[in-house]
């Protein structure tokens, strides 16, 4: 109609008369000749459903890109997310199944009571730090001791060290790094309201190093004498940190393994994904907690 030729002006009538005499919006004409003139196929809304073997594919360009080993399905699916490719989480763990790419996993240990009941973690970043050791060995000293201390809100790293002696001072150094970074300081009661899980260790117990938490103003929390679960969160970190680093690299010596260590952090900061957190990393978590603080004041 719009294009025809008016008999009394010998002009073609156009779109904007047509439209308005017609009471249509001109937007509606456009997108109508437009879908006449690029048809394509009707297809279901939403995302869409890649087959069996376009899944794998995006399934194994996951696996080849990890920063981590041994992560399992529900973090291959969180990361399918991150792509944009959206799949159910049992879909995901049945591909992997049938084509072998499962991490092998250890089978759960009959549940218990124990004489402490809630939770080990905390609603908000910077109110309670769990610390612990572990040890490993290099080539030239053998034996060392490994101290970190992470928060167990984040489950960021937050300091961690290795020595050769294993001392009430050296157990130190995790906390002072996490409060020098996250307190910006190290006076008297800079870290107050900040709490301290530990285990009944030596170090640990020593008047040194209660003296100077108190000194920062932390407040001691140790675990229940047996119960590692009381300081789970710094046991699961160091399962991480040997499945990850420890159990699948040699060190020369301390300072070769120490720098390993500190690029360990970082990468754990910034990649590793954890389910309690909403699959998001430590760093993407603490972010969101320190942009949500100018909101909340």
């Amino acid at each position: 109609m719009s294009r025809t030729v008016s008999a009394s002006s010998n002009k073609a009538y156009g779109v904007a008369r047509v439209v308005v005499i017609w009471d249509l919006p001109r937007s509606s004409f456009y997108a109508a000749r437009h879908r006449e003139r690029n048809p394509r196929e009707p297809r279901k809304r939403g995302p869409k459903v890649l087959s069996d073997a376009e899944l794998l594919s995006a399934i194994r360009a996951v696996l080849d890109e990890a920063v981590f080993t041994g992560e399992g399905y529900r973090k291959v699916w969180a990361r399918l997310r991150h792509k944009g490719i959206r799949t159910a989480k049992e879909r995901v763990n049945r591909i992997m199944r049938e084509n072998q790419l499962l991490s092998p996993h250890r089978q759960p240990l009959p549940v218990t009571s124990h004489p402490h009941e809630g939770v080990i973690v905390t609603s908000q970043p910077d109110q309670m730090w769990g610390t612990d050791a572990t040890a490993t060995c290099t080539a030239s000293e053998g034996a060392v001791t490994i101290f970190a201390a992470i928060d167990r809100c984040t489950a960021e790293c937050v300091g961690i060290h290795a020595v050769k002696k294993a001392s009430r001072f050296e157990a130190l150094e995790p906390v002072r790094q996490g409060v020098r970074e996250r307190f910006r300081t190290f006076s008297p009661c800079s870290a107050a309201g900040l709490r301290l899980r530990h285990d009944h260790g030596s170090v640990y117990m020593s008047d040194d190093f209660q003296n100077e938490i108190r000194f920062l103003g932390i407040e001691s929390s140790p675990a229940f004498v047996r119960q590692p679960e009381g300081n789970g969160c710094i046991e699961r970190f160091f399962r991480t940190l040997k499945e990850q680093l420890l159990w699948i690299r040699d060190f020369r010596d301390i300072e070769e393994l120490h720098a390993a260590l500190i690029e360990f952090r970082d990468r754990y900061n910034r990649h590793w994904i954890l389910g309690r957190l909403g699959y998001c990393t430590p760093f993407q978590t603490r972010r969101d907690f320190d942009l949500a603080l100018p909101t909340a004041a």
